[in-house]
């Protein structure tokens, strides 16, 4: 997520590392960004012309394609603007989900593009850039939908076994709602969750669940998406890629660049489009990742008209 403004303020000293040769070594350390750039994580991975992400392996966001390249809607988008910094090369380090901001910190890798939604409790020890995806929920079931699922209070009142990703959004929503859930590790994990009986459903945001039925020929199906509501409240949610909280310049970098995208359609699409991404999933005009990061998302609903 985000850095509240708080966290902005935030600076450490320290060396730059050299980027390692192998994906999963970062090319900086922990050192902040200073104002002129010298000794900064931006130069670093400039003059390397290389940057090291985590990614998840969760399709459509980042993944390995059949033969091994780094894709994804997210890793597309990253691609683009590490670009426009001089940055040709975009790497990846495979990390479980609950581990990719460990790692971050750890600086076993530079950033994270993974679509990782932008939550209060991630913003305290991780800086997020603006905005870049959109998400709903959805559940992956077995054909049929035998339960009956169509948003979130259905599974309340279902009385079922979710399957969670670990450390992702929809497992806060299953304990603050009382579902007994089990977590998982990945996307695979979720539809063998479901498969196998393990699970009566698996919960994730929509284009994902979409994707990953598409992909397989096991007999499930993805409902249509929603915005889950909690105790009343829509749950807004959005994604973006992720930095160290003292690596402030390559953050406003990476936001100068991303801002002329996200505000126009059509390039918001050509980008992201072939990954199943489409204008519904590109953020409205006002939404920033100090706001999510605030954490008051009735504050948002109101002030941008979005959700019930």
């Amino acid at each position: 997520m985000t850095l509240s403004k708080t966290s902005r303020a935030v600076f450490a000293t320290g060396a730059v590392l050299a980027l390692g040769a192998v994906a999963g070594c970062s090319s900086t350390d922990t050192g902040s960004d200073s104002d002129s750039g010298d000794g900064s994580t931006l130069s670093a991975i400039q003059e390397a012309g290389s940057i090291t992400v985590g990614f998840a392996g969760e399709a459509p966001y980042s993944y390995q394609d059949d033969a091994g390249e780094l894709t994804g809607a997210t890793v597309a988008l990253d691609k683009e603007i590490y670009s426009e910094l001089g940055v040709d090369t975009v790497e990846g380090t495979l990390t479980e989900w609950g581990s990719l901001i460990p790692n971050l910190t750890a600086d076993r890798v530079d950033s994270i593009s993974a679509g990782m939604s932008i939550l209060p409790e991630r913003c305290e020890s991780a800086a997020f850039a603006e905005p870049t995806i959109m998400y709903t929920t959805a559940f992956l079931v077995p054909e049929g939908n035998p339960d009956g699922l169509s948003d979130w209070q259905s599974a309340v009142d279902a009385d079922i076994t979710l399957a969670t990703m670990s450390g992702a959004i929809e497992a806060g929503y299953a304990a603050d709602t009382g579902i007994e859930a089990t977590e998982v590790g990945s996307p695979q994990d979720g539809l063998d969750a479901v498969t196998t009986g393990r699970a009566d459903a698996f919960a994730l945001t929509g284009i994902s669940l979409r994707s990953l039925a598409e992909s397989t020929d096991a007999a499930v199906e993805a409902t249509d998406a929603f915005v889950a509501e909690i105790d009343g409240v829509p749950q807004i949610g959005a994604g973006s890629t992720v930095f160290r909280q003292e690596d402030t310049e390559l953050l406003e970098a990476y936001n100068e660049q991303l801002a002329p995208i996200v505000a126009d359609k059509d390039k918001y699409e050509e980008i992201l489009g072939e990954f199943g991404f489409t204008d519904a999933e590109r953020p409205p005009e006002g939404l920033t990742a100090e706001m999510l990061c605030e954490g008051d998302l009735e504050a948002i609903a109101d002030e941008l008209g979005l959700g019930a």
